[in-house]
């Protein structure tokens, strides 16, 4: 029985050693499911206050209860989950899953340390018969130019990829606070330095997921998670554009989206807002807008996108202002109070928010900005290192207000109760849609 005979019969007997690396808003939720399915499991980490929460069974993702944490760190009929700041784990295991951070450089170019960081880190420990699955978004190329190498070159030995060790990559596809596509029933695309790479995780992946989609290559793989997060960039700022068209028109987009939606085909309805939020939709088309320029090829769409996206927090601010001067009263000094400021409604995931740049963008203006948003207590804006803490929302908070903005429309706010207590609002999300308040409700 060769290496990948093996690893095969390890997966699909349910009895493989699997080490997640980085156990965020990706890494926690798989590292739960592999072990949900009998796997033995080794979540790593760098951050020592992430580890020591979960070795105590506390979570610290929205998707992953403190108490699915408790219930298999006391797994007593299968095999315990464990968690480690150290690579040691590595080197007993079957499987190594890479999902670590992969920000913006402040150059705007991708921050690849994470991944060298870890790949360095597994080369060091890494055993023959071991598959390395990278799940980062990341650029084209990346996997075979950036992990590849460190693998094939580790301390450890010699490995040939495909032959005694095996590298694929992997899209994450995690939407925080999904409950109807989760880990397990969204389609999950991998693609192999070989096709015995290929064939080795979608067996992996194929204990934990209903339909595994391979491609050919990691370079495709790669791809097609930019597709995704490109897609939605790209529709996203088109629609931002009509909505600023239809202020300018005195047309309500909202209505306007509303009716083209009712066309059965060649249409699908976009909604805009205050700007992207998430690491995945802002991030992802710079990644491959800087790999496209590397082969001196210039991503248009992608850059018109990026600029018209970019720019909404700074519309919303203007939208604001003119609200603001319609009543006589200039921004500097006033009062706004926003709701919501985590990226999306329900979550308390603050990555790329719109909601920290309109409230940097107002502080710049003079206003006294307060905010409201029931999943994050407090918050700090890098940008003018002012901190926050939420404000309850009483009717003495929303009166006192010159204007309140819904950066977020938590589904847990009270809109009649609020909009009975506001001098106006800004509604950039259309949550409201109460008729009996219009006068003082003004849309994006």
């Amino acid at each position: 029985m060769n290496a990948s005979e093996k690893l095969i019969k390890r997966f699909r007997n349910r009895e493989a050693n699997i080490a997640v690396v980085g156990l965020g808003y990706v890494g926690l939720p798989l590292a739960v499911a592999f072990s949900e399915a009998g796997h033995h499991v080794t979540g790593i980490d760098s951050s020592e206050t992430k580890i020591e929460a979960l070795k105590r069974g506390i979570s610290y993702i929205d998707d992953v209860p403190s108490e699915k944490i408790l219930g298999l760190l006391n797994n007593r009929s299968g095999r315990p989950i464990c968690f480690a700041s150290d690579y040691r784990s590595v080197e007993v295991s079957d499987a190594v899953v890479i999902c670590v951070p992969t920000p913006l450089a402040k150059t705007g170019d991708p921050d690849i340390s994470y991944i060298l960081a870890a790949g360095e880190s597994i080369g060091v420990t890494l055993a023959e018969d071991t598959l390395i699955v990278l799940e980062s978004t990341t650029y084209p190329d990346a996997t075979k130019e950036l992990l590849a190498p460190l693998i094939s070159d580790s301390e450890k030995g010699n490995f040939t990829l495909g032959e005694n060790v095996f590298l694929a990559y992997s899209p994450e596809r995690i939407d925080p606070g999904r409950t109807d596509w989760t880990v397990t029933n969204t389609p999950k695309v991998v693609g192999g330095m070989t096709a015995g790479c290929t064939e080795l995780a979608s067996e992996l992946y194929g204990t934990i997921i209903d339909t595994v989609v391979p491609v050919s290559n990691t370079t495709s793989a790669e791809m097609v998670k930019l597709l995704e997060n490109t897609f939605r960039a790209t529709n996203i700022a088109l629609v931002n554009e009509i909505a600023i068209m239809c202020e300018r028109l005195g047309v309500d987009v909202w209505e306007v989206i509303s009716a083209a939606g009712t066309k059965p085909f060649g249409f699908m309805p976009f909604y805009p807002g205050p700007g992207l939020g998430g690491h995945c939709i802002p991030i992802d088309p710079k990644y491959l807008s800087w790999r496209m320029k590397k082969l001196d090829y210039e991503a248009r769409i992608i850059g018109v996108a990026d600029e018209i996206n970019s720019g909404m927090p700074r519309y919303v601010v203007s939208r604001i202002k003119d609200i603001l001067g319609a009543k006589s009263k200039q921004l500097s000094g006033s009062t706004v109070l926003v709701l919501g400021v985590a990226y999306k409604p329900d979550v308390s995931d603050l990555r790329e928010s719109p909601a920290l740049d309109v409230m940097s963008l107002l502080e710049e203006e003079g206003a006294c900005v307060s905010y409201n948003d029931p999943y994050v207590p407090s918050l700090l804006l890098e940008e003018t290192e002012s901190k926050y803490h939420s404000v309850e929302l009483t009717s003495d908070v929303l009166s006192e207000k010159d204007l309140v903005v819904i950066i977020t429309d938590h589904s847990s706010y009270q809109w009649e109760f609020i909009c009975s207590m506001v001098k106006h609002i800004l509604d950039t999300r259309n949550a409201i849609t109460l008729d009996q308040v219009s006068s003082r409700v003004s849309k994006l």
